[in-house]
């Protein structure tokens, strides 16, 4: 079977890479990523992955993967920051507490669609200004859920405690997508 990843996310192929599968990476532009309002915060990044499997046309013998993650403080989402002002004020608030990283992700072939979600908590020790600045200027996250990426300088000196999957922070649940992918048959 041929496996496609719809996701330009560098960490994403990275981590799908790290399975030893085959697969190519194709990305349709312009996708929306709106939700109804009745969803629970947490059921969006799921119905998200759903969505852009929609924009796809899947011939016979392939499987789209399409992923979500959203960043979920306080019952609320957190996502890519607009600019730098938008990076402080996000990081700011995730300073000295939990959040979660819920990944939507969705299998889709002509003849099926399955879809999951994994959820990981994690921690952030409070955090100095300085320390923020500082990894808003040499790291640029605008490109991030939440104005993080757990794999780089401020994950290193800012996470404290993590329950669940570390990969999953990073975009991709691969040892979920793992069994899912045995499970699908592939």
């Amino acid at each position: 079977m041929r496996i496609i990843l719809a996701s330009n996310s560098p960490r994403r192929q990275e981590l799908l890479k790290g399975l030893d599968i085959d697969f190519i990476v194709e990305v349709k532009k312009g996708i929306k990523e709106n939700y109804p309002e009745n969803l629970s915060i947490a059921q969006v990044p799921e119905y998200i992955s759903r969505e852009k499997a929609t924009a796809y046309d899947i011939a016979e013998e392939e499987l789209l993967i399409t992923a979500d993650t959203l960043v979920i403080l306080d019952g609320k989402a957190l996502g890519k920051p607009k600019d730098a002002d938008d990076a402080r004020r996000m990081l700011r608030a995730l300073s000295g507490k939990t959040h979660q990283v819920v990944t939507g992700v969705t299998f889709t072939t002509r003849a099926r669609q399955h879809s999951f979600s994994v959820s990981t908590d994690v921690t952030f020790k409070v955090l100095r200004m300085e320390e923020i600045e500082y990894y808003i200027s040499h790291y640029k996250p605008f490109d991030k859920a939440g104005a993080y990426g757990i794999q780089e300088w401020i994950g290193y000196i800012g996470v404290t405690s993590l329950r669940g999957s570390y990969f999953n922070v990073m975009g991709l649940p691969v040892q979920r997508i793992y069994d899912e992918l045995r499970e699908f048959g592939v």
